[in-house]
C-alpha cells in the first residue's frame, strides 16, 4: 500500500478499536439481574476472569482477515484515484498550453506560443452567446491551446478578460464586437489638419477608455504641418486641464518620436483613430523596420484610406505590443445611457450637482449650472458641444 493508504489502514484500525472498547464499556455497565452493575461483579466464563485477559479479536475463518484487507485496500485505492493530487502531471498528449491571439480571421486565429506562431480553430463548444458579443476570440486574447498533431491547433477555452475594447455589432446593434482583448492603454492618434483634428471622436475613445479600463493617452500627429502650433496646443489644452497625457509628433520631423516610444515601452497598446492620420507611418518611425501598409489621404474628400483591413498585434523590438485597427471613422458609445453619460465628462458632473432639476439633461432645462459654467468658461465649449451631439445618439 502507498503511504496514504497505509495512514487510512492505521486510522480504521484505530477507529474499529475504540467502538470495540466503548461496546464493551457500555455492556459492562449494565446493571443484571440482581440490579448490580457486572463493573462490580465481573462476568466468569468458565472460571476465567475476562477482565484478566488481555482483550483480542474474535476468531475468522481462515483467510477472512486477508479478504478484508484486501477489500479495505482496494477501497482506498478507489479513493485515492478519485482525490487525486491536483499537481499529478497530465499526459503529454491532452496538455493545453498558454498562448495570446495576435491576428483573428473568420474562425481561424493565430497564436504566440513561446515565440511560435500557431493557426487555430476554436473548438466546436465554444460559443459568444449571451456573453453580449458577437466573436468569441479576439485579438489580444489569453488562451488554452493544444496542438492537433498536424502542425495546427485548438482553442479549447477563452481566459477571462482583463479590459476589452470593443464597438457596437454592424449586424447586431444590440450586440457589441470585441476589437481588442487585454491590452494596457489606448493611444488615440489624431491629425492636426489633413484630415483635420476631429475632437467628438477623440470624446469617444476616451469614454470607451474609461468603460473598458484602459489608460489613454491622446497624440496629436502631423504637427508639422500646423501653421500655429500655439492654437493647436490652446485647442487641446482642456484635455491636459483634465489630466491627460498628449504627445505632439511628427514622424516627417521626428518631433514627439522618443516621447511615444517612451508611452509604448513594455505595454500592450491599443492604436485607435481615423485612416490618413498616420499611424503606420507614426508606428514605423517610433520602431523603423517595421513593414506597415500606408497610403496618402484622398485629395477629393481629404479623408484618410483604408490600409490596414484586420486587427494585428505587433511587438516592439524594446518591449511591449502595439495592435493596429482599422480606421474607425465612427465609434460609437453602445450601452451608455444618457443619464450615465455626464459621468465620462469630469468638468461637467463637478458642476452638474448644482442644476435646478436632478433629472437635467444639461441641455435647455431652466437653472441648468453647466450651461451657465459653460457661458462663463469653466467648462469648455468645444467639450459641452461634443457632450451635447453624443447625447442625442443615446437611448433614454
Amino acid at each position: 500500500m502507498s503511504t496514504r493508504q497505509e495512514k487510512r489502514w492505521q486510522h480504521y484500525q484505530a477507529d474499529k478499536t475504540m467502538r470495540l472498547a466503548r461496546k464493551e464499556i457500555k455492556r459492562n455497565r449494565k446493571p443484571d439481574k440482581g440490579g448490580r452493575s457486572r463493573k462490580q461483579i465481573p462476568e466468569q466464563r468458565n472460571g476465567v476472569d475476562e477482565f484478566e485477559t488481555p482483550q483480542v479479536e474474535r476468531v475468522m475463518p481462515r483467510g477472512e482477515r486477508e479478504r478484508r484487507r484486501k477489500v479495505l485496500t482496494t477501497a482506498l485505492a478507489r479513493l485515492e484515484e478519485q482525490d487525486a493530487a491536483p499537481d499529478e502531471p497530465v499526459p503529454e498528449e491532452t496538455a493545453a498550453r498558454h498562448g495570446v491571439v495576435i491576428e483573428v480571421s473568420s474562425s481561424l486565429c493565430r497564436v504566440s506560443l513561446d515565440g511560435q506562431t500557431l493557426l487555430c480553430g476554436l473548438r466546436g463548444s465554444l460559443s459568444a452567446h449571451d456573453t453580449g458579443f458577437t466573436n468569441v476570440v479576439a485579438v489580444g486574447d489569453r488562451l488554452l491551446v493544444s496542438e492537433d498533431g498536424s502542425g495546427r491547433g485548438v482553442v479549447e477555452a477563452v481566459l477571462p478578460r482583463t479590459s476589452a475594447l470593443a464597438r457596437p455589432d454592424v449586424f447586431n446593434s444590440h450586440l457589441q464586437q470585441v476589437i481588442v482583448a487585454n491590452a494596457d492603454q489606448l493611444l488615440i492618434v489624431a491629425a492636426w489638419v489633413h484630415p483635420p483634428v476631429w475632437l467628438e471622436l477623440i470624446d469617444r475613445y476616451l469614454i470607451a477608455a474609461e468603460r473598458y479600463r484602459l489608460s489613454p493617452v491622446i497624440c496629436i500627429n502631423k504637427i508639422d504641418l500646423a501653421q500655429n502650433v500655439a492654437a493647436c496646443r490652446a485647442a487641446l489644452s482642456p484635455y491636459t486641464d483634465l489630466g491627460y497625457h498628449i504627445v505632439y509628433s511628427s514622424a516627417v520631423t521626428g518631433v514627439g518620436v522618443d516621447e511615444l516610444r517612451d508611452v509604448l515601452r513594455r505595454r500592450t497598446t491599443v492604436l485607435a483613430g481615423l485612416s490618413g492620420v498616420g499611424k503606420s507611418t507614426l508606428l514605423a518611425a517610433v520602431q523603423p523596420g517595421l513593414h506597415l501598409r500606408v497610403a496618402a489621404v484622398s485629395e477629393d474628400s481629404h479623408e484618410g484610406r483604408h490600409t490596414t483591413t484586420q486587427v494585428t498585434m505587433l511587438p516592439l523590438a524594446f518591449g511591449g505590443y502595439v495592435v493596429d485597427t482599422p480606421g474607425i471613422r465612427e465609434f460609437g458609445v453602445a450601452g451608455v445611457s444618457r443619464g450615465e453619460l455626464v459621468r465620462f465628462y469630469p468638468e461637467i458632473a463637478a458642476v452638474a450637482g448644482d442644476c435646478r432639476f436632478r433629472d437635467c439633461s444639461h441641455l435647455h432645462e431652466p437653472g441648468c449650472a453647466v450651461v451657465a459654467a459653460v457661458r462663463q468658461g469653466l467648462v469648455s465649449k468645444a467639450r459641452y458641444h461634443n457632450y451635447a451631439k453624443i447625447l442625442l445618439t443615446l437611448p433614454l
